[in-house]
């Protein structure tokens, strides 16, 4: 019984224990196993790092990108900037891990490579083509017009940072394109939202929109709309001066358009006629002289 006494001391606490806290004891030491075996496998999935010649690395991922494996092969060129930092291997890994990931459709991954090309090699001959894909990246995220469009604010900044610091340049050619369409659909967003308002009734919140436009994007394919809508508005607010100017603005670079014609019969209805005031807004933003 003496020998015995000892082993049965830990039965007798054990069982000492109330109901809720022996659930207690249980789930914390199953817990404790979950854990322990999530780390396990945790650690069986990261990769052993394994030091290997640059030149055998950078030719690994030359192969996957052959075989259009972008993720796999920007990997592996992120690998060589990892294990060969200060090479001229990792210089140009930098800019092919950006190209791959913009082929893979991996925009943000993209851009955080050229960013970081374009702070550790500003003066690099290649600067100029990580700046483009940035850019480009940047513009493959523009969305319609009815979201946000803070990615398309962004790509058309990309875009002009492109065109001024590199002009000249098969990459700031295409820019300037790009950055065109960029300000019509910012144009567009604009119009969207100032139609959205007029159809409301909001018309001096339609009129800071279509003003944008005016003001902004007045190359852009939405301009000869945004007088129309400017006529309306200021129609329906009384102010027909600004309406006559908004009008014969129009009238003056669009005169053939059908956005014309319409101002011309809504001021007509109210036995007006498209006229100029020189002090208006409208007629500085155009310089027009009639």
């Amino acid at each position: 019984m003496l020998n015995g006494a000892p082993r049965a001391a830990p039965m007798v606490r054990m069982m000492s224990l109330r109901i809720p806290e022996l659930r207690v004891v249980l789930v914390a030491a199953f817990l404790a196993c979950g854990l322990a075996a999530c780390a396990e496998d945790d650690a069986a999935k990261q990769p052993e790092y394994v030091e290997r010649p640059v030149e055998e690395i950078y030719g690994a991922a030359t192969k996957l990108l052959d075989k259009e494996k972008y993720i796999e092969a920007a990997k592996q060129f992120d690998e060589v900037e990892r294990q060969h930092p200060y090479s001229v291997w990792a210089r140009r890994a930098i800019l092919m891990s950006s190209f791959c990931y913009y082929q893979a459709n991996k925009y943000d991954e993209a851009i955080t490579a050229a960013d970081r090309f374009i702070s550790l090699h500003p003066g690099n001959k290649d600067a100029p083509y990580a700046y483009y894909l940035k850019a480009v990246s940047l513009y493959e995220q523009i969305v319609d017009v009815g979201r946000d469009q803070e990615k398309t604010r962004l790509a058309l900044t990309a875009l002009e940072d492109l065109t001024q610091r590199f002009p000249g340049t098969p990459y700031a050619r295409d820019a300037q394109l790009k950055a065109d369409l960029t300000r019509d659909h910012l144009a567009g967003k604009e119009m969207d939202v100032g139609r959205y308002y007029l159809r409301k009734g909001q018309y001096i919140a339609a009129i800071n929109r279509f003003r944008t436009v005016i003001e902004k994007y007045q190359t852009t394919s939405h301009c000869a709309e945004a007088l129309e809508r400017l006529t309306e508005a200021y129609m329906s607010l009384g102010i027909t001066k600004e309406a006559q100017t908004a009008a014969a603005v129009l009238g003056f670079n669009y005169p053939g358009s059908e956005w014309y014609q319409n101002s011309y019969a809504l001021l007509t209805k109210s036995d007006l006629a498209p006229k100029e005031d020189k002090g208006s807004w409208i007629s500085k933003a155009f310089r027009t002289v009639f």
